[in-house]
């Protein structure tokens, strides 16, 4: 199975996509998960993206692309994945479409989060709290957003025109046990 979750940030997909991920055996593939990691490294790379996230900016397509197809094109990908935080842009989603074309690959399901944005910057604020995350403060979180509504949205418009029997929306306000039933239901019917 193959998922895509879209949705700004603070949505909830990624603590959504860890759970469906566990229960379908599949991989999550976080960008922040990814991108974080090698934030803890002491490299040019780690350096320059510690830079470019603590300013609330997302990184270039090229260097995502290049994470992004490694992961894919490893085994541990072979019974399936969740990918959460990409594609973010036009043209990582051309880079994804293309890459699922010249590999045989079918995209199963796209997932959605819709949420109010003052609803997300209080989750933000309540994360930063509980996991000290230093890239996450109001003005960070409002860069990210405005990032979002210019970048994403739009290629999450571009997937629901164009995947209309696979594109659902999540209600992402609900409960964490709600949330998971409903895409655990879409997941069954999809199948």
């Amino acid at each position: 199975m193959k998922i895509v979750f879209f949705g700004p940030p603070g949505s909830g997909k990624g603590t959504q996509a860890k759970l469906l991920a566990k229960k379908l055996n599949i991989l999550h593939l976080s960008t922040g998960d990814i991108l974080r990691e090698k934030l803890r490294g002491g490299d040019a790379l780690s350096i320059k993206l510690k830079q470019i996230m603590s300013s609330g900016n997302l990184l270039s397509d090229e260097i995502l692309k290049q994470i992004i197809y490694y992961k894919l094109m490893s085994k541990v990908c072979n019974n399936g994945f969740i990918l959460d935080g990409y594609p973010r842009t036009i043209t990582q989603s051309e880079f994804l479409l293309s890459f699922f074309k010249s590999n045989n690959l079918n995209l199963d399901i796209i997932l959605d989060f819709k949420i109010d944005f003052k609803l997300v910057e209080q989750r933000i604020i309540f994360r930063s709290k509980q996991e000290q995350r230093s890239d996450d403060n109001l003005d960070v979180i409002k860069t990210r957003l405005d990032k979002y509504v210019q970048e994403t949205y739009p290629v999450s418009q571009f997937f629901s025109k164009n995947f209309t029997h696979n594109f659902f929306t999540i209600d992402a306000s609900q409960e964490v046990h709600k949330i998971q039933k409903e895409l655990i239901n879409i997941i069954k019917k999809g199948q």
